[in-house]
């Protein structure tokens, strides 16, 4: 039986900042176009934490039953280290993404916007879909567009229109900014388990394209995603302010470029997951500075 500590491990909380990212930038659009409604921030910040923490438990099962984490470097892993049954860890993983529909449902109905429910639905299945499945789609590299779609532009774009009832460019470049930053994350840890993917015939991105360019796509992916801001900063020059994030990049950015070893990468999840957050909150202080208090 694994104990409270370990299946705290397991909820990976070191990747919650790329659910939480989204939902301040899609409810700080709203702000600025005089629409913020807390109640469904809160909701969609509640599916977003749920929809991350149930990924991350049903990649820990799949993972785990077809041997993908039994030499892995990296945290706990519930199913690969033995802590947890892959039952277990599987009923986590749903009821994870059954809490998430819940709130989500409730969302709909505030909006009246039933169409969400579909939206909803193709979140829950791409969370599985990831590598769970005869066909799990982490393995043929296209985790990383998904990571993109589902926690850049549906999550941001979602979070804007449930409270706006339309969505504006800010809301746009914030999405594709921390869907980015969010795809540098997954792209961190694959580029760590890249040894062990190619063992197990885990084809990620980072497999595909190469330890050398797998790393340089990591800084590549940061820089577009803090530069865009300069996109807003004609009519919102206090979007600039997101440019103060660039020292924060460099250490991670160095380590991915030199750490050759698998566990100097470790830090880079932690350190990504913090600048995914720091953008969120400077990208929606710009906003709310341009439209003022």
């Amino acid at each position: 039986m694994a104990t409270a500590a370990q299946w705290i491990q397991g909820a990976r909380l070191r990747t919650l900042p790329a659910a939480i990212a989204p939902v301040l930038i899609g409810s700080a659009a709203a702000y600025e176009m005089g629409s913020f409604l807390l109640p469904n921030a809160i909701l969609a910040a509640l599916v977003a934490l749920l929809l991350q923490v149930g990924v991350n438990f049903a990649n820990d099962y799949s993972d785990g039953i077809r041997g993908t984490d039994d030499d892995r470097v990296g945290p706990l892993r519930l199913v690969g280290s033995g802590a947890a049954s892959p039952e277990h860890v599987k009923r986590a993983a749903f009821g994870a993404f059954a809490a998430a529909m819940v709130f989500g449902l409730v969302l709909v109905v505030i909006t009246q916007s039933w169409w969400l429910i579909l939206v909803g639905l193709g979140c829950v299945l791409a969370a599985w879909g990831y590598t769970g499945g005869k066909n799990p789609y982490g393995y043929m590299g296209l985790g990383d567009v998904f990571v993109f779609v589902f926690f850049g532009l549906v999550a941001t774009l979602g979070t804007t229109y449930t409270q706006a009832g339309q969505i504006n460019l800010p809301a746009i470049i914030g999405a594709i900014g921390t869907g980015l930053i969010a795809t540098a994350l997954l792209m961190a840890n694959n580029v760590r388990d890249i040894p062990t993917d190619m063992q197990a015939g885990k084809k990620t991105l980072a497999v595909r394209l190469g330890d050398k360019h797998a790393r340089e796509s990591y800084v590549l992916m940061l820089a577009v995603a803090i530069l865009l801001v300069v996109i807003l900063a004609p009519a919102r020059p206090w979007m600039l302010i997101v440019l103060l994030l660039i020292p924060a990049c460099l250490m991670p950015a160095w380590l991915m470029i030199n750490g050759r070893k698998r566990k100097s990468l470790i830090p880079v999840l932690k350190q990504t997951g913090l600048i995914n957050l720091g953008y969120s909150v400077l990208f929606s202080a710009g906003l709310v500075l341009t439209r003022g208090f």
